[in-house]
């Protein structure tokens, strides 16, 4: 196996997963929010990079072309999904009219590990996007690598994830400062409902029409 191949393979799958996942998304949106409240951000990282993880190895292994296969699948979950971002969203629309029960760091009532993880869960499991960039876009690329190669491919796509989901949850500890002002986590939430209610509507006409 000649070095530049796997370079290519390994960088192709970096670039490629990058590409996908650094987007405005509710994924996103969420791992942001628990990084500026220093909740189990650890946590949430290692869920959101390992679901990715194995989600584009699924993807390059072929499950791609078992889920082309079964459109209904699709349908089930993007209603899944649109309902879960519909609740979420109408609790972060709720948030950001009591300014005083934000805060920007771990004071207050704080979520257990668990329910923190079985959030975000929701939000990558749940989201038929995350399916739709990670086991088919990513995985039919990397699909039409060979041998080893496809490890490799893996392997960039896996790290793009590592690197973005540490740098989205720890990063957002420099705006700490922003975010201990009450009107600035208003905003925040205001912004993280109505990206939710839209990415809801979005799942759940294609849930309805199938589009």
């Amino acid at each position: 196996m000649q070095a530049v191949h796997v370079t290519t393979a390994f960088a192709n799958g970096l670039f490629m997963s990058l590409v996908l996942i650094v987007a405005i998304g509710a994924q996103n949106a969420y791992v942001l929010r628990q990084g500026l409240r220093r909740e189990h951000v650890g946590a949430v990282v290692l869920f959101c990079a390992a679901s990715d993880a194995v989600l584009i190895g699924a993807g390059v292994a072929g499950m791609a072309q078992v889920l082309q296969g079964r459109p209904m699948l699709a349908t089930v979950l993007a209603g899944l999904g649109a309902a879960f971002l519909c609740a979420y969203g109408l609790r972060a629309l709720w948030r950001s009219r009591q300014p005083a029960a934000l805060q920007a760091t771990a004071q207050g009532i704080s979520l257990s590990r668990t329910a923190v993880v079985a959030q975000a869960a929701g939000f990558t499991l749940l989201n038929p996007h995350v399916y739709l960039d990670t086991v088919l876009l990513v995985g039919s690329a990397g699909a039409q690598y060979a041998g080893m190669l496809k490890v490799w491919f893996v392997a960039g796509a896996s790290a793009a994830s590592v690197l973005w989901f540490t740098s989205l949850g720890f990063g957002a500890r420099l705006l700490a400062p922003v975010f201990a002002r009450p009107r600035a986590w208003q905003m925040l939430d205001a912004l993280v409902g109505g990206t939710m209610l839209v990415l809801a509507a979005m799942l759940a006409r294609r849930a309805l029409t199938g589009a």
